[in-house]
């Protein structure tokens, strides 16, 4: 249907143009002395028409030939923009798959177009990094810098790769760098927190782990360990003043201080202290608002050298002083209540039994002893149960089962 179309209309303007040459209206003289050239109007038209598109067609012909070499630079201009960016999407594309060499390749064929330059070094930079080859990795970096508009993007790559490699101190410089530049993300204040626990800065840790969480931006089990971490180690770090101790924990918010996590690690630095009141107290608010079996054993060894020689680390120099004595019968009372409340948890039997033996009560030590070591849900715990029958059988005058529980108590030791 096109074709024919097509031929209707050529065919009606050779008709259209058949019937107006038959008019002919004229004549054009044209003298050039001592010459005189006549046509006729038609013919006249006619030259003028095709000379008009030969002139068109030679001076089309000049401008394409003037212009060639600029069309071949524009030409090869493209090929080389066609190739980069090709080269670029492959980059990523291996990056991502895990082909981490065949990335860094590409990368660098992706160098020639500035354009593309940057953000293929970067690419680059984070191939080298998974490949743990860190010269590469901060040779591709400084690549990066040639584009300030890729700053950003720089400093967050440096920063992940630091961050990922455990080097705090140069993590911690460039995210200050990051920061300085306005970019405070969620991402940038994640890679702060990272960078902050491996360079050891803890109450640094503390203060953008509250900013993190005022975000949503952390899970919540994981900000509960990242506390527990920070407040292991600043409590060690103050292990040989049990005034500054002290201090600390009066800092740590009261949201933190019920935290199970946290109330354990403080227990046990006020028991390696010889603090063993103030770690009583600790437990005590922090099973008020959630039960933890690792705390009841922790209030258990609380006061007890002789068992926190066995599971802790020893004893630093302490302030005799800072230790505050107290009535053991409520102590008693409140395990007794945790037998109720928890009847099958054998840590709540086992602190009945640890108390009530240090109060020389045998017989009821034996029971709560006994009845933990039935349900006691590892070795772990076994051992101690073992050890502090052990412990009161030998008081007792009974060297068979004493040793027979530490017998017991050394085997599940060695077992561990």
């Amino acid at each position: 249907m096109r074709f024919f179309l097509i031929g209707v209309v050529v065919f009606a303007a050779a008709v259209g143009l058949a019937l107006a040459l038959s008019v002919d209206p004229g004549n054009v003289v044209l003298f050039y002395p001592p010459y005189r050239v006549d046509l006729s109007l038609n013919l006249f038209l006619l030259i003028a028409v095709v000379a008009f598109i030969v002139l068109y067609a030679l001076i089309r012909i000049a401008d394409k030939t003037v212009r060639m070499p600029q069309r071949v630079a524009l030409y090869r201009q493209r090929q080389s923009e066609k190739r980069a960016s090709k080269a670029l999407r492959s980059a990523l594309q291996a990056h991502f798959e895990g082909r981490y060499g065949h990335a860094e390749r590409d990368a660098e064929e992706a160098q020639e177009l500035p354009e593309t330059a940057g953000l293929a070094a970067l690419v680059a930079a984070r191939s080298a990094h998974r490949m743990r080859e860190y010269g590469r990795r901060d040779d591709w970096l400084r690549r990066a810098e040639a584009d300030p508009g890729l700053r950003a993007a720089k400093l967050m790559t440096e920063a992940e790769c630091l961050v990922d490699a455990r080097d705090g101190t140069r993590a911690l410089a460039v995210v200050e760098q990051l920061h300085a530049a306005g970019a405070r993300h969620i991402q940038s204040l994640r890679l702060g927190l990272k960078a902050h626990q491996y360079a050891g800065e803890w109450d640094a840790v503390l203060k953008l782990l509250r900013t993190l969480n005022k975000r949503d931006a952390l899970h919540p089990a994981a900000a509960r360990r990242i506390k527990m971490l920070a407040y292991r180690a600043l409590l060690a770090a103050r292990g040989d003043d049990s005034h500054a101790l002290l201090a600390l924990w009066q800092s740590v918010p009261n949201v933190d201080k019920r935290l199970g996590d946290v109330a354990l690690v403080a227990a046990q630095a006020f028991n390696a202290a010889g603090l063993g009141y103030q770690a009583r107290v600790v437990i005590e608010n922090a099973l008020v608002a959630e039960w933890d079996a690792r705390l009841v054993e922790e209030y258990a060894r609380s006061g007890d050298e002789a068992v926190n020689a066995l599971f802790t680390a020893p004893s630093r120099s302490r302030d005799p002083k800072s230790s505050q004595p107290d009535d053991p019968r409520p102590q008693i009372e409140r395990a007794e209540r945790w037998t109720r409340e928890h009847p099958d948890d054998a840590s709540a039997f086992y602190a009945l039994g640890t108390l009530c033996a240090r109060e020389k009560l045998w017989g009821k030590a034996q029971t709560a002893l006994g009845a933990a070591l039935e349900i006691a849900p590892d070795a772990r715990l076994a051992t101690l149960i073992h050890y502090e029958l052990g412990r009161v059988f030998e008081q007792i005058d009974e060297p068979e089962k004493s040793r027979e529980h530490f017998r017991a108590a050394a085997t599940s030791q060695v077992g561990r």
